[in-house]
């Protein structure tokens, strides 16, 4: 109970990159939103994703994926 409790509760910023779609999981805020640029807030700084044809494909509160010909990912 204690592990799932953990799981849910879990505020750790998370990014992962696969098949040309970024997913970021505890952002804070969208700051720029843009077909070649994304600035997500995190809690200390930004996360900036750069590429071409960027759109979103999930959008919830603190969770964002992102598909595109993502460039770079730059914390």
């Amino acid at each position: 109970m204690k592990r799932i409790k953990e799981f849910l509760n879990n505020q750790e910023l998370k990014i992962t990159y696969f098949n040309n779609q970024v997913h970021v999981l505890n952002y804070k805020d969208i700051l720029l939103l843009d077909e070649d640029k994304i600035i997500l807030k995190k809690e200390s700084g930004t996360i900036t994703i750069k590429g071409s044809n960027l759109t979103l494909l999930k959008l919830l509160d603190e969770e964002i994926l992102i598909q595109g010909q993502i460039k770079s990912i730059e914390m």
